[in-house]
């Protein structure tokens, strides 16, 4: 049984390895410009192992040295899902809808809106977790003091602690909870055809209302139709793409 075992931990272990050499290889592939070669080991990798916020970001300088455009700021798009408060994520899916043909202007939202999501963004599900199981023990320790203190300025103190670490204890798992959700509903995609018309029904006879091109981000409204998806864009425009032209988010 003990032989098993430590055979068992040995496997494992060259999983591991495994996995971890063919990221490496991924990496010098990418380093020594070998963008293609490594695109199909980070996809790899990805369909082995699951979402990285990493592998997506690397896969997506990857496609955009190959000046695949869509499929960089689609798996830009994904590592900024998994990773929200990434800098170089962000800083590199600007720039790759900087290429893109559609440069379209999000409608204003309400200040308070746009400020909530700012803040939601800072960090990932887990980081909020686990700033809120910190500030939830912080909060356990104001509390304490606020008890068992034994000078009135100790028992101030204790209280104003825990009132606001019960603050931010309540917002981060709002916050947790909310990034929880985008990555598990996900209502966003890409344009992978070069160029497509927006249909005002699901179907090839409906009227053209736009046209739209690879790389540009939509918003699913509608999964009822088979072969078909509503959608709309920032601007507030809406109309129906056919399933096989996006790609989810």
């Amino acid at each position: 049984m003990k032989k098993l075992s430590i055979l068992f931990v040995f496997l494992i272990g060259a999983m591991q390895l495994a996995v971890a050499a063919t990221k490496v290889e991924g990496d010098k592939a990418y380093q020594e410009n070998k963008f293609e070669d490594a695109i199909k080991i980070y996809e790899s990798v990805l369909a082995d192992e699951g979402e990285s916020a990493a592998l997506y970001y690397n896969l997506g300088n990857s496609y955009y040295k190959t000046k695949n455009i869509a499929k960089a700021v689609l798996n830009y798009e994904r590592a900024l899902l998994l990773n929200p408060g990434d800098a170089d994520i962000r800083f590199n899916l600007d720039l790759a809808r900087s290429k893109t043909v559609d440069q379209i202007t999000p409608t204003s939202e309400v200040f308070i809106v746009t400020w909530m999501k700012n803040i939601t963004n800072l960090m990932s599900e887990k980081e909020w977790g686990t700033t809120g199981i910190v500030a939830f023990l912080l909060l356990l320790a104001g509390l304490a003091l606020y008890i068992f203190g034994n000078r009135l300025i100790l028992k101030k103190v204790g209280f104003i602690a825990a009132v606001l670490f019960l603050v931010v204890c309540v917002c981060a798992n709002i916050f947790a909870g909310g990034q929880k959700n985008k990555v598990i509903d996900r209502k966003s995609a890409i344009v992978m055809e070069p160029t497509i018309t927006v249909k005002s029904t699901p179907n090839e006879s409906g009227t053209d209302l736009f046209v739209l091109h690879e790389g540009t981000k939509v918003y699913i409204e509608d999964n009822s139709m088979k072969g078909w998806k509503e959608i709309r864009l920032e601007d507030g425009k809406e109309g129906w793409l056919p399933t096989t032209s996006i790609e989810v988010i």
